[in-house]
């Protein structure tokens, strides 16, 4: 299984997407694809984000049963921690200073 979201992606990667993948909600594309078909769209992905973000999480033999790459910019980033891998988050730009 393999999983795709993105978020203000262009409409040229979204469509190309589209051809792979079942767009099952607007941004989240679903498939299951062989790793080096899975390499080849992220490579595209990758390319083609411009000033958006994407996220791909795949079935793998892991702990925690699945692996995931992120691209863009974005506040979440992957982290590694004793070998599994965890979402950490970036300070606000601002510092903190207009939270609630």
């Amino acid at each position: 299984m393999l999983v795709i979201v993105v978020e203000n992606a262009p409409p040229r990667l979204r469509g190309r997407l589209a051809v792979w993948l079942l767009e099952i909600r607007a941004g989240v594309y679903v498939g299951d694809f062989s790793r080096r078909v899975r390499e080849n769209i992220w490579s595209q992905v990758e390319q083609g984000i411009g000033d958006g973000n994407a996220v791909m999480a795949w079935k793998a033999a892991t702990e925690a049963g699945f692996d995931f790459v992120t691209c863009g910019t974005n506040r979440r980033i992957p982290v590694e921690l004793d070998g599994a891998k965890l979402v950490s988050f970036l300070p606000p730009p601002d510092g903190g200073k207009n939270a609630l």
